[in-house]
Parts: structure tokens; C-alpha cells; sequence
């Protein structure tokens, strides 16, 4: 049986060892530096594709950016998909008091940034990316990412006083999420990415008032196709996490879709050098197309 750190160390190097692609053309949707959208035309030249809307993950922490996504995003594009790869606020660099790593995620900035793209992209596509079909919309992230996309398609059931509660559900095909931090109260029993969790709400004072905005597990049903993609050998993000999603959601009378594939860890889902990421594709296509 192969050591488990040694084959998260290898799927991780392979993962990180593809060069960034850079985009095709990008768009602001707000202010601030982080506030951008990148933009992937299909490279098949066709001149309609269903467009992808892509969240990368890093625990929500400041040094992961989406450019360690490029090369998932751009394998996307070479699949035929058109693709937006979306940026947002992330956490400090610095630590918290007495803490070891970067503080994961801003409240409310981090939420604020994902409904503002999410509600800008169609427009901004028009622009920037005529090939991309807006009335196929299929939202994945990885990771943390995946957390923010099940987040985007759940803001329809948002608790009335929330200011990223949409009226009606959002326009998409479907959620594709990779490894996502589905289910909070499951992942902070676990520790998932060093307590990110509690940090993304502010601290322990704020998780349980906070949490109700904030975990998908907690916004159900949705009523939009789900599908989750999962290494069993994951060990940054167990797949007891999405299998607890799933079951919360069989509880509130929805099923997910849940792929566990077999010998895979956490990063060969966005590596394009690994099978898993043929799986994530066709996925994606099965709601797209």
C-alpha cells in the first residue's frame, strides 16, 4: 500500500507543475484588485459553448489565487467549454493572534465577492466572451471553491435577512463541486485545512450566528442539479464531508450526486495530467450539454 504523504506529495507537485495559462481576455466586476473575472474561450473554435464558471480553493486563504486554477481551466477550454474563472477576497496574510497560517476568508467580503461575480458574469461574458452560451451555466470550485459554489447556487434559500438572498434561484444547469467543504459542522470536527472553517466566520464567537449564511449543508434543498466529485483517499478535504452534504440533503428530500473515485487524493481533481480530471469534465458536460 503506498504511503499516504508521499502520494498527497505527488499528486500535489503534479497538480502545481503545469505552468499558468494566462486568459483570453479579463473583466472587473467591482473595485477592488481581486474583483476580476478571467475569460477561456473554447479552443475548438466553436463559436457556442456552455460556459463554466470556476471557483479555485486555497481554504480561503490570501496566498492561493486562481492562478493555480489555469491549467483545470484551461484543460476545460480545450474541452470545448467556454470558461470564467472567477477571483475574490481571500484572508489576511498574517496570522491571527497566536496562529500559525494565513486567516481563511473575510466576512463578509469573501460572500460579497462571489454573488457580485457570480450576478455579473452573464453580462460580462456578453462582452468579453461571445461565445460563451449564458443559458448554460455550470458552476464548479474546488476545495474551498467548491464550498463557494455550492454557496452561489443556494442563495434562493438564504435566510430572509440575508443580503446575498436571491428572489428566485439562479440561472444554472448545474454544480459540479470538487472536494468541496460541503458540510461545516463536519469539517470543523475534522480540522479540515487547520480550522479554516471557524476562521472564514470570524472565530468561534461568530461561527454558530454565521453559520446559518454561511454552510451549504444548511441550504437545502436548492432544487438545482448537484453533483460532487471526491477522491476517497482525500485527506485535506475526508470524503465524510460531501457524503454528510449528501445525506443532509437526502434528509431535506434532494439527492446529490456523489462520484468517489477510488485510489484519488485531493488534487488530482484540477491536475489535467490525471485521470480524475477526464471524470470532472465529463461531469460537467452531462449537465451542460
Amino acid at each position: 500500500m503506498p504511503d499516504p504523504a508521499a502520494r498527497d506529495a505527488a499528486e500535489e507537485a503534479s497538480a502545481f507543475s503545469h505552468p499558468a495559462v494566462p486568459p483570453d481576455t479579463s473583466a472587473a466586476y467591482g473595485d477592488h484588485p481581486d474583483q476580476v473575472v478571467d475569460f477561456y474561450a473554447p479552443r475548438d473554435g466553436r463559436t457556442r459553448a456552455p460556459l463554466v464558471v470556476a471557483l479555485h480553493g486555497g481554504a480561503w486563504r490570501a496566498p492561493y489565487d486562481r492562478q493555480h486554477l489555469t491549467p483545470f481551466v484551461d484543460f476545460l477550454a480545450r474541452r470545448g467549454f467556454a470558461v470564467a474563472s472567477v477571483e475574490y477576497r481571500r484572508g489576511s496574510d498574517i496570522p491571527r493572534q497566536g496562529g500559525t497560517s494565513p486567516v481563511a476568508g473575510r466576512w463578509p467580503e469573501t460572500f460579497d465577492d462571489v454573488a457580485a461575480a457570480l450576478d455579473a458574469v452573464p453580462d460580462l461574458a456578453a462582452v468579453h466572451l461571445p461565445q460563451a452560451d449564458t443559458a448554460r451555466i455550470v458552476l464548479t470550485g474546488h476545495s474551498a471553491g467548491g464550498h463557494l459554489a455550492l454557496w452561489a447556487a443556494a442563495r434562493h434559500v438564504l435566510p430572509a435577512d440575508s443580503p446575498w438572498r436571491l428572489p428566485a434561484p439562479p440561472a444554472l444547469r448545474g454544480v459540479v463541486a470538487l472536494a468541496p467543504i460541503a458540510h461545516f459542522g463536519r469539517a470543523v470536527e475534522l480540522g479540515v485545512c487547520g480550522g479554516a472553517v471557524t476562521e472564514l466566520l470570524g472565530g468561534e464567537t461568530e461561527y454558530e450566528r454565521r453559520a446559518p449564511f454561511a454552510d451549504p449543508a444548511a441550504l437545502l434543498p436548492t432544487g438545482i442539479a448537484t453533483t460532487i466529485v471526491q477522491g476517497r483517499e482525500d485527506t485535506d478535504v475526508p470524503h465524510t464531508v460531501a457524503e454528510a452534504y449528501a445525506d443532509a440533503a437526502a434528509k431535506a428530500g434532494e439527492e446529490v450526486g456523489l462520484t468517489l473515485l477510488e485510489g484519488v487524493g485531493h488534487f488530482p481533481l484540477i491536475d489535467p495530467a490525471a485521470d480524475a480530471c477526464a471524470v470532472v469534465s465529463e461531469e460537467i458536460a452531462q449537465l451542460a450539454w
